[in-house]
């Protein structure tokens, strides 16, 4: 019976979901004993006919999930009930399963591939965010919105500006999951406590052919687990990239608010219900589910983190909570990673509104173009500062036109004309380097995609 939201189908897709799935996961650590058959019969240490043996019958509609789960149940070890259920199924041959590991290096090895294919999902999720955001950021590169800091306005920027500083925020995510992901993504065959004993004379080799069959790296060096900075890490971008995603969703629903009104997430007016008893209501649901799950994603850093500490070679106190967490963490990311698509895909955006809110303070958002054209024209900076200061917090004050106060002031007048007023009023002329900045950070993630296309 369905307990948790990811069992629900509340949350995740059905594809990320496969990979953690109970099936998925029997696949994986048969298909690592199958590789270390492979192994051992092509080094001479097993006979050949047992190794394709094994290789023939390590799947799930010869090793029933059922039947592992029934010798389990009996013996209290699942590795062993897995070895046991594909030796049933081999005849004579299954006297060849697992020679010479240990339970972590068939876990490890599958955990391993789970986390190859998981990540290979979350990597297209970015790449499709990564697509939307520079999209959106060359349509609105021209935009003018109201730049604010500590919620207040502080001086125009454009709709496009604010995406590609977005757009990249996630370039990085991505380059740094192709870094982590050659520590993460490795596999091992090293025994009992690291050392390769139980292997023979040809582990090193064994270890070799057996991550190679399943297209992992071999861990540099390992105990009897692999060392658990290498998921603590991944876990840790994880949450990173789930803070970014939280972040741009939190922009979205701020910006939501009837009183602001610049943006929201789609909406199916024909069909959704925003309330049960408002019916007016039209919430950032969406956006607010991906700041939900960032905090889902935040907190299981520390149990990864806690895993990296183990007594000795190995305990199992990081196995209970991997359990949680990496299923938890890979589905949660990718399904964030959808919805947060989806928001900037459907976004609904009022320019027109916008450009109200610029002009909403009278201009007085403008005060730091006025105070830099008072210093052009020789005034000191400071006194220009203190001047205008004064000036727009009197407009403020009497709810007077900022533009009539500047230009009513006779220190203003002695080093500016009207016409310099107006210019230095209009925020289309005070956007500095902004469509620079734009065409430069979309042509340099357009090389980045180029790249990362050709590698892959």
């Amino acid at each position: 019976m369905p307990i948790l939201p990811i069992d629900m189908g509340r949350y995740g897709s059905r594809e990320m979901k496969a990979i953690f799935e109970e099936e998925g996961k029997l696949q994986r650590l048969l298909d690592v004993e199958a590789a270390l058959a492979w192994a051992h019969a092509e080094v001479g240490d097993i006979p050949k006919e047992a190794g394709e043996t094994i290789g023939a019958m390590a799947l799930v509609k010869h090793v029933w999930l059922n039947r592992v789960k029934e010798i389990e149940a009996e013996i209290r070890h699942d590795i062993m009930a897995v070895v046991t259920a594909l030796s049933e199924v081999c005849g004579p041959s299954g006297a060849y399963v697992h020679v010479g590991a240990t339970s972590n290096d068939i876990t490890d090895s599958a955990t391993a591939l789970q986390l190859k294919d998981a990540i290979e999902l979350i990597r297209q999720r970015l790449d499709d965010l990564e697509t939307v955001l520079m999209e959106l950021a060359a349509a609105n590169k021209t935009i003018l919105i109201i730049g604010r800091t500590h919620g207040q306005h502080a001086i125009p920027t454009t709709l496009g500006f604010k995406f590609v500083v977005w757009l990249r925020e996630i370039a990085r995510h991505i380059q740094r999951l192709e870094e982590c992901t050659k520590r993460v993504v490795v596999g091992k065959m090293s025994g009992a406590v690291g050392t390769q004993a139980g292997l023979g004379p040809n582990a090193m080799k064994v270890q070799q052919l057996t991550m190679g069959r399943l297209g992992l790296t071999a861990a540099d060096v390992s105990t009897q687990i692999v060392q658990r900075d290498r998921y603590a890490e991944l876990i840790c971008l994880f949450a990173n990239i789930a803070s970014s995603l939280d972040k741009f969703a939190v922009e979205v629903r701020e910006l939501q608010r009837p009183e602001i009104g610049e943006l929201a997430e789609p909406f199916a007016s024909a069909t959704q219900v925003g309330s049960s008893t408002m019916p007016h209501k039209k919430n950032p649901i969406l956006c607010e589910r991906v700041c939900g799950l960032a905090k889902i994603l935040r907190s299981l850093t520390i149990p990864a983190l806690e895993n990296v500490p183990t007594w000795h070679e190995r305990d199992i106190t990081q196995s209970s909570a991997e359990r949680f967490i990496l299923p938890e963490a890979c589905i949660l990311l990718e399904y964030m990673l959808t919805l947060m698509t989806r928001v900037l895909r459907g976004l609904h955006i009022d320019r027109e509104k916008m450009r109200a809110n610029v002009d909403l303070t009278g201009g007085r958002a403008m005060s730091e173009s006025i105070m830099l054209a008072l210093t052009k024209r020789g005034m000191s900076r400071q006194v220009a500062h203190s001047l205008v200061r004064d000036i727009s917090l009197q407009s403020e004050r009497d709810g007077t036109a900022f533009r009539g106060d500047l230009l009513a002031h006779s220190e203003v007048r002695q080093h500016l004309s009207a016409r310099e007023v107006e210019a230095a009023l209009n925020p289309e002329n005070y956007l500095g380097t902004a469509f620079k900045q734009i065409d430069a950070m979309i042509e340099k993630t357009e090389t980045e995609r180029e790249k990362r296309a050709t590698a892959h």
